[in-house]
This record gives C-alpha cells, sequence and structure tokens, in this order.
C-alpha cells in the first residue's frame, strides 16, 4: 500500500467534522480490538483447518499503520490467514451494543461488480465478536447476501447489507475465552478515551490565557527559547491547520528541549509538537536518526516515572490523575510515531507495536486506579 507522504495531512472529507487527533482516536478503537484477537483468531481458523499449517497477520500497511495520516479508509482487509499454501482474507467487526436490530456489512466487503454481474467475494470470511455477549461468529459473504437485504445506514452516510437480529445472533457461538479480551479492549478503550482529553483541557487553558487579555487586560508572551511558548504556537497553528514554513528546523529545535530533568506534562507538550510537526514533514536521514534516539529515551523517561499503584508521578504539584493522562497522552502518540516511522521510512532499530498501549507497564492496574478515582469524583 502506497501513501503520498507529500500529502501526509490533507484535507479529507472523512475527517473535516472531526479534529485530527479525534480522527486518530475513533481509528485506534477499532486497531485496539484488532490486535487483542489476534491470537485468539488464530486458534479459531486452526480450529476450522485442523490439518493445515496456520498463520494469521495483519494485512497490508494495516499491520504497521492503525489510521492513515491523510485520512481515508484502507482497502486492505483486516486480516491474512495463510492456510497450507493458500490465503484468506479476514474481515472483522464488533459491537459494545446489545439494542442492535440489523447487523450491517459494508457492500464493498461483501459483493464483487453491479446489477447482475454482483456475486459474493470469493476467499473471504468475516469474523464478528458481540462484545456484551462474549459470543462470536465466522461466516462468508455468501451468507451475508441471502440473509440480508440492502438498506441505507445512516451513520454511514452508504448502503450497507442489513441482517436482522434474529438471524444473526442464531450464528453467535459463546466463547469463555473472550472474556479477558474483551476486558482488554474495554481497559484500553477507556486509557484512550481518557489521555484524549487532554486535549479539551489544553483548548480550554489556552482559551481562559487568551480571554484574559480583553476580560482583564492581562498579557500573553510567547517567549524565544521556551517549551510553554514552543506548545503554545504549535498548538494555535495545529488548531488554524496552519504549518510552520521552516518546519524541519522546528523539529530539530524542538528536540533540544528534551532533558533529564523533565516532568511528565513537559513531555506531553513535547510530544504534542513531535507529532505536529512530525505530520508535516518528509525527514533527512540526520533528523530521522535524531527522532528515532528521542522517541526510545522520552519512553524510557515514562516508564521511570510508572509507580505500584498504576499511576505515573513525576511532580508532586500536578495530582496523580493528570500526572498518569501526561503519561498516556504522551505513549499514544509516541507508539503512533514509532508505526508511523517503521512504515514510511523503513527504520530498523525501532521495535514495531504489537499492541496498542503495549509501553503502559500495567494496563489493568492503570485502568483500575482511573476508575476509582472517576468514581470517586
Amino acid at each position: 500500500m502506497k501513501l503520498d507522504r507529500k500529502t501526509i495531512y490533507a484535507q479529507s472529507s472523512d475527517i473535516k467534522s472531526r479534529t485530527y487527533l479525534e480522527y486518530r482516536k475513533d481509528m485506534k478503537k477499532k486497531a485496539i480490538a484488532e490486535l487483542e484477537i489476534i491470537e485468539w483468531l488464530e486458534g479459531k481458523v486452526k480450529g476450522l483447518y485442523p490439518h493445515e499449517e496456520v498463520k494469521v497477520y495483519k494485512s497490508g500497511g494495516d499491520k504497521f499503520l492503525w489510521f492513515l495520516r491523510k485520512g481515508g479508509i484502507s482497502r486492505e482487509p483486516d486480516f491474512i490467514a495463510e492456510v497450507g499454501d493458500k490465503k484468506i482474507e479476514f474481515e472483522f467487526q464488533y459491537t459494545d451494543r446489545t439494542d442492535l436490530k440489523f447487523y450491517d456489512f459494508k457492500v464493498s466487503k461483501v459483493v464483487r461488480g453491479r446489477g447482475k454481474n454482483r456475486r459474493p467475494i470469493e476467499n473471504k470470511l468475516f469474523i464478528y465478536i458481540h462484545k456484551p455477549l462474549q459470543k462470536y461468529a465466522i461466516f462468508g459473504p455468501d451468507w451475508v447476501t441471502k440473509k440480508g437485504q440492502l438498506g441505507m445506514v445512516e451513520a454511514w452516510r452508504s448502503y450497507a447489507f442489513r441482517v436482522p437480529k434474529d438471524d444473526f445472533e442464531k450464528l453467535l457461538k459463546y466463547d469463555k475465552s473472550l472474556n479477558q479480551i474483551c476486558e482488554n479492549i474495554e481497559a484500553k478503550n477507556y486509557l484512550l478515551n481518557f489521555q484524549h482529553e487532554l486535549i479539551d483541557i489544553n483548548k480550554e487553558r489556552l482559551s481562559h490565557l487568551l480571554q484574559g487579555v480583553i476580560d482583564e487586560k492581562k498579557i500573553v508572551k510567547i517567549i524565544p527559547n521556551d517549551l510553554e511558548s514552543f506548545f503554545r504556537v504549535c498548538f494555535i497553528l495545529d488548531s488554524i491547520d496552519k504549518i510552520p514554513k521552516n518546519a524541519n528546523l522546528w523539529l530539530v529545535y524542538l528536540l533540544s528541549y528534551i532533558r533529564d530533568d523533565l516532568k511528565l506534562e513537559e513531555i506531553s507538550k513535547i510530544v504534542y509538537c513531535i507529532d505536529f510537526l512530525y505530520s508535516k514533514i518528509k525527514l533527512k536521514q540526520n533528523e530521522l536518526d535524531q527522532l528515532v534516539r528521542k522517541v526510545v529515551d522520552l519512553l524510557e523517561k515514562i516508564k521511570g516515572f510508572y509507580k505500584e499503584d498504576g499511576s505515573y508521578r513525576s511532580s508532586l504539584k500536578s495530582s496523580p490523575l493528570e500526572e498518569t493522562r501526561y503519561a498516556l497522552f504522551s505513549i499514544n502518540l509516541l507508539e503512533d510515531l514509532i508505526q508511523d516511522i517503521i512504515f514510511y521510512y523503513g527504520v530498523e532499530d525501532l521495535k514495531p507495536i504489537k499492541k496498542i498501549f503495549e509501553n503502559v507497564a500495567d494496563v489493568k492496574r492503570t485502568y483500575m486506579l482511573l476508575k476509582s478515582e472517576s468514581s470517586d469524583t
């Protein structure tokens, strides 16, 4: 799958109504589930083909990229299963809802051709997981065409094959091993949403600061050689969709802020700025080398702030909740950067991320802490 680095942040129609990070968050929810089920799915495929050698893996660019930086949706299947000497495509869907009247499947995923020439896609299977019921089903496009009817799905703004609830749920099978997988998905989605709130928190802080210029006659200072000022400028430029003319130089300058005594809030601001600038440029080799070293360095710094209760702490000036949000926000973006750098630049010094938030020391413990703190407030 070839993607154009020169238009890495094009204004795609599917992200115009959302911020870029909001779009990425939504795309990563499915990626979290995909990466959590891959070993389980391989076991199920082995059960379907007990006498064949089986290997299941993420396909195409999706095995590295969880979203396309220029928007859009990959046409690659979610998984490829190598069964003996043949390959089977797998499309993955799941639901958190129990109130569905129809289970919907995109036309392009089910059939090829148009009108009388429309035929179910061969050599493809669907894997569907119903999280609340802890059930699953594996079936082919031909089953969807037999049980479903074409209809408009408003959420997708397109037609799809709609399978009635009763017909679909008869196909589902209970699997107790899905319990742990569903818990992992739930925990990681919670962390994803929790860390993303930092964007709105920073928006509110900046808004309050700027309003103070008029309401309270305060002066807002943008100071050279100051991390906070650098962050504010990047945040504003990002919000108005503007690219610095010397973005490559900005990135190199930004990396110079990384030092041994950084706190988690400072790391979160540096990582935000790195992500913002990285998406706008093509890196030269010396810039790439510096960035790779700093990404590894930042992850190690964050890991050093982990505490046994599941929180991250680097300063007594912020609450454990705030500090943990800074850490999760930074880990989230750094993992994205690692995957992107590997895919686009072929860097071998970075270890691919196999599961989202794998750099969180203990996902379950952090999740339980955040849930507990949330219920107390």
